[in-house]
């Protein structure tokens, strides 16, 4: 099997058995939701620690063996930018997300006591969203490097 379809197959599962009990957990509610979260926060855990930690385990020996004989699927420098690329996009946006979440609910919040303050809120707002432009610039700059 190509290194590339395990790895594929890995993360699927991965993935699938992420979603599966998120949607097991929505569909069964709890009596009290903190408990109900706490609960989906565990089996989740506990599924997908062990999933990853097996597709690893049946993994390795091809991703080693492919980056040891330099064959074109192997490990390159032009794989790695990509890689480093997709990271510092995807991680950016991901702090961005969680940034303009936080900002954007203390903005509505400081909104509805005092209606003079919108423009100042929007600046924070706008400031949180830049961080995801700053990953995507480095990104570029990593692409245009390749």
């Amino acid at each position: 099997m190509n290194v590339l379809t395990l790895i594929t197959i890995g993360a699927a599962l991965l993935v699938l058995g992420t979603i599966a009990c998120g949607v097991y957990f929505v569909y069964n509610d709890c009596d009290e939701k903190s408990q109900n979260m706490k609960k989906f926060l565990r089996v989740n855990l506990s599924t997908f620690i062990p999933l990853l930690a097996g597709a690893l385990i049946f993994m390795a020996p091809s991703i080693v063996s492919a980056a040891t004989e330099g064959a074109p699927g192997g490990i390159t420098d032009a794989g790695l930018g990509y890689i480093a690329a997709a990271l510092s996009t995807g991680l950016a946006c991901a702090g961005a997300g969680y940034a303009v979440g936080v900002v954007g609910s203390a903005a509505l919040g400081a909104v509805s006591e005092d209606q003079k303050i919108l423009g100042k809120t929007l600046i924070y707002v706008g400031l949180a969203e830049g961080v995801a432009i700053y990953g995507l610039i480095i990104s570029i700059m990593i692409i245009g490097s390749l």
